[in-house]
């Protein structure tokens, strides 16, 4: 069957983890795209276990909307659900299971969109592009937008169909994140004054973090737009020692910064930097060996599709909307605005208040809302 709640049935039963890899629900895909005559290309990772899709409907040339959605989904470890999260069930107008809202819900939709505009006389192309490790830092869709960028994919604009509700989303923060390596020097904690302690030495820099949040959330500049309106910084992983009486040599401090469109992040990291070589320098006074680097893990581009841009009347319009959000939550959206030059939104079903937690659920009235704006998607690259 290719009705979305069949479809979403399916996406839900491949345990498509992050860590896991995601090519069983690809391959699935692949297929089911296949018997309706549509190809597909795949974008496979080295190591074999997961891949990005793109498949197009429609006459090829600029123009045209690009559907995007992510495959991958957080685990479920910990997590007290009530029901198999990988066995999606129904209960009171709610569809459960582990994706429904982020973001195989979306997906669902939008496979069945492509598979109902196959018979319809499009004037423009609809492509579809479904990508893995979003849920990590938006890694698998990188190499597919850079091929796509190579072979000039032009489109009019790009949905990312992450859960807003149905709300039409045209910003979210831009985000970096970062690991601050602290190095001391061991010793016997009955001689703590011989070593160097790296997780004070961490602890010092976690304070600079603290001073430039405290800055920015009093004086930093402002997008009223977002729940919290400036740029953040977060310290999230802190990481060291290995027994009591050790003092520790070795000590690791992973941090954020989300940033509103206004603000570079690399600007704040360059400040950061430079704390860091200060707390260095003075611990190298004493020890040649101690200090801090700090090294960037990943990284990805904030959205802010212009409120003057004429495609976003346009898109409000199929949403049946009257106004855009901006959304806490990162996307691929800004990637794949900057990649393709094009104008990107965000708006899918179900909300990210769900994601993420056990017994994740989408309602059955937000797929019906989603179904809608694609078939009016659909009907307007027909005209």
């Amino acid at each position: 069957m290719t009705d979305a709640y069949s479809i979403l049935d399916r996406l839900v039963a491949f345990p498509s983890v992050s860590r896991d890899g995601n090519i069983e629900l690809i391959r699935y895909v692949q297929g089911l795209l296949a018997s309706a005559g549509i190809k597909a290309r795949l974008y496979p990772a080295a190591s074999g276990d997961r891949a990005s899709l793109f498949a197009t409907v429609g006459p090829e040339g600029p123009g045209g909307v690009v559907l995007s959605g992510h495959t991958d989904v957080v685990p479920v470890d910990g997590q007290a659900w009530s029901s198999d999260p990988f066995c999606m069930i129904e209960r009171d107008g709610r569809l459960y299971g582990r994706g429904t809202t982020d973001m195989k819900g979306f997906v669902a939709c939008a496979i069945e969109a492509m598979l109902q505009v196959k018979s319809k006389p499009l004037q423009r192309p609809l492509h579809l592009a479904l990508s893995y490790d979003e849920e990590i830092g938006c890694i698998g869709v990188r190499p597919m937008l850079a091929d796509l960028a190579k072979v000039g994919l032009e489109p009019d604009w790009v949905l990312i169909g992450e859960p807003t509700s149905m709300q039409v989303a045209s910003g979210h923060k831009g985000k970096l994140a970062a690991r601050a390596s602290c190095c001391g020097v061991a010793a016997h904690s009955a001689l703590a004054p011989t070593g160097f302690n790296a997780i004070h030495l961490a602890a010092d820099f976690l304070g600079e973090l603290r001073s430039l949040q405290a800055e920015l959330s009093g004086q930093g500049a402002r997008d009223n737009d977002y729940d919290i309106p400036y740029t953040t910084v977060h310290a999230g992983v802190i990481q060291g020692g290995t027994a009591l009486n050790i003092v520790p040599e070795r000590c690791d401090l992973d941090f954020e910064i989300r940033n509103i469109a206004s603000d570079d992040p690399k600007l704040f990291l360059d400040r950061l930097f430079e704390k860091a070589d200060r707390l260095s320098n003075t611990a190298r006074t004493r020890f040649a060996t101690a200090g801090i680097s700090i090294h960037v893990l990943n990284e990805y581009p904030g959205l802010a599709t212009s409120s003057t841009d004429q495609t976003m009347s346009r898109v409000l319009n199929l949403a049946g909307s009257n106004h855009c959000i901006k959304v806490a939550f990162g996307t691929e959206g800004g990637l794949f605005s900057s990649a393709l030059s094009v104008p990107a939104f965000v708006c899918g079903p179900g909300s990210m208040e769900q994601g993420h937690k056990a017994d994740e659920f989408v309602e059955t009235s937000q797929i019906e809302a989603c179904r809608s704006m694609l078939g009016h998607v659909g009907d307007s690259l027909s005209s």
